[in-house]
């Protein structure tokens, strides 16, 4: 068995029975940040859900307008409108097969799958984060991914183009007004971990500092991060590519995600496992001993973006913003 197929003991000598700890060293896994701020629709009974959004709204007129109106003198009552267009939620999976010699989970002192399993659910928040974000491995049928969005509707600053990073994202013409003039309140940042440097020099003109780290209150003592008073999350799951975004700016509320099927795990020991694309045998499990971890999870995302009237134009409409580097 090729080694990048499975885990081979060489890879888990830290875990068999010797003098040994039994506590792991080990970072404490990522969640997605898709899911920490974004909004959690209903779980999904179906492959696709349809959401109607609001694409047109209706406009009032007074009776009897006075002098100098368009309309003066005219007292109808004149009509108007609403109209809705479909956008829909498609659930599409996730997956991932993780295989060990049967050997080596036989003489290993730890349960591996439970040290498996957090960086598989890590891996699922990162994949489905970048595909959000950039459209990494994205399945064809879903949304085309934020950064792209917000960039195509003019909603984005690059770093130091308005002289300093209070300007570029707090200033009048910066990441946080993209936002707003949308017709949308930003209420969350994702950001890059390089922007805490960044972040510590900002201050008001009181010379209050306006990055301020909040430690919540309970046997974790979670830390939280807010810039401006709203939350400012930095993941560190790998999924923001510093290149593309340096950070992403929004009204979360708007970013809608649903579950199809929640992360399912299934061990498998009598099947022969391929290359998917050359259709070659990898391993085959009864014959080498071997056994596989095979984890999928189906879900959806969507960026409704409904007309407001702040701004009418879907093309220059979103409730996203990105902070990027020169050329990015």
């Amino acid at each position: 068995m090729a080694g990048e197929n499975y885990i081979p003991r060489y890879d888990v000598d830290a875990l068999m029975p010797e003098e040994y700890s039994r506590d792991i060293v080990d970072s404490v896994p990522e969640m997605s940040a898709v899911m920490r701020l974004g909004y959690k629709a209903q779980n999904m009974s179906r492959k696709q859900r349809r959401i109607p959004c609001v694409s047109v709204l209706p406009v009032t007129y007074f009776e009897n307008p006075g002098p100098g109106s368009v309309q003066e003198g005219e007292q109808w009552k004149k009509l108007s409108r609403m109209a809705w267009e479909n956008k829909y939620l498609d659930a599409e999976g996730l997956n991932v097969i993780i295989v060990i010699p049967e050997a080596v989970l036989n003489d290993s002192a730890y349960d591996i799958w439970a040290e498996v399993k957090p960086k598989l659910l890590e891996a699922f928040g990162a994949a489905f984060d970048q595909a959000v974000f950039y459209g990494v491995d994205a399945p064809a049928i879903w949304p085309t991914p934020i950064v792209q969005s917000a960039i195509a509707a003019g909603n984005s600053v690059v770093m130091g183009s308005l002289g300093d990073i209070y300007a570029d994202i707090l200033g009048v013409d910066g990441l946080i007004s993209k936002v707003e003039e949308d017709g949308y309140f930003c209420d969350g940042h994702v950001c890059a971990m390089k922007m805490r440097s960044y972040f510590r020099g900002l201050r008001a003109s009181t010379g209050e500092p306006i990055f301020k780290a909040l430690v919540k209150e309970g046997v974790q003592g979670q830390t939280v991060y807010k810039l401006d008073g709203d939350d400012c999350i930095f993941p560190r799951n790998g999924s923001i590519i510093p290149d593309l975004s340096m950070q992403i700016s929004g009204d979360w509320r708007q970013l809608m995600y649903a579950i199809r099927e929640d992360v399912s795990w299934k061990l498998l020991d009598q099947a022969v496992l391929q290359d998917p694309v050359t259709k070659e045998i990898l391993i085959n499990l009864p014959q080498q001993n071997a056994i596989a971890l095979r984890a999928t999870m189906r879900l959806a995302w969507q960026v409704p973006n409904p007309i407001n009237r702040l701004n009418t134009n879907e093309t220059t409409r979103y409730p996203f913003a990105v902070y990027h580097k020169q050329g990015s």
